[in-house]
C-alpha cells in the first residue's frame, strides 16, 4: 500500500500516513473551506489500510492539531470512529493526541473526542 502524504497549508493539516511503519500522523490546524472534501481521500485511504492490515501490528495514530473548526471536528470524529471500529474488530490501535498545555481548548477538544472511544487514547503534553 502506498504512503499517503498531503502537505499542510495555513488552513489544512499535514497528513503523513506511512503503512510501512504503521504510523499515521495528522499535524497542523484544520479549517479548510470544505472539510469533507479535504478529508474524503483520507477516509478512503484509512478504509483501504484497515482492510489490508495483516497479523498483529500496533498501529500508532498521532494527532497534533492546535485548532480544529467545527466541520473539521465532525471529520475527525468520523476518522476516530473508523479507528474505533477497527479496534473493536481486534486491530491493535493506539491514539496519541498531543496538546499545548497553554491552549485549554485543545485539551478540551481532545477530551471530548476521547470520551466516546474505548480504544487506547493518550493525551500527551507536546512540551512546547
Amino acid at each position: 500500500m502506498e504512503r499517503l502524504y498531503i502537505e499542510g497549508t495555513k488552513s489544512t493539516p499535514e497528513i503523513d500516513f506511512d503503512p510501512s511503519k504503521n504510523n499515521l500522523k495528522i499535524s497542523g490546524q484544520s479549517y479548510p473551506e470544505n472539510a469533507f472534501k479535504f478529508y474524503e481521500p483520507i477516509f478512503q485511504w484509512v478504509d483501504d489500510y484497515i482492510k489490508d492490515i495483516q497479523g498483529e501490528l500496533l498501529i500508532e495514530i498521532e494527532f497534533k492539531m492546535p485548532y480544529i473548526n467545527s466541520s473539521s471536528s465532525k471529520c475527525i470524529i468520523m476518522l476516530l470512529d473508523k479507528f474505533q471500529d477497527a479496534f473493536d474488530e481486534g486491530k491493535d490501535i493506539i491514539i496519541n493526541w498531543y496538546y499545548d498545555e497553554e491552549n485549554e481548548s485543545t485539551i478540551e477538544c481532545a477530551e471530548e473526542f476521547k470520551e466516546d472511544l474505548s480504544l487506547p487514547f493518550n493525551l500527551l503534553d507536546s512540551g512546547r
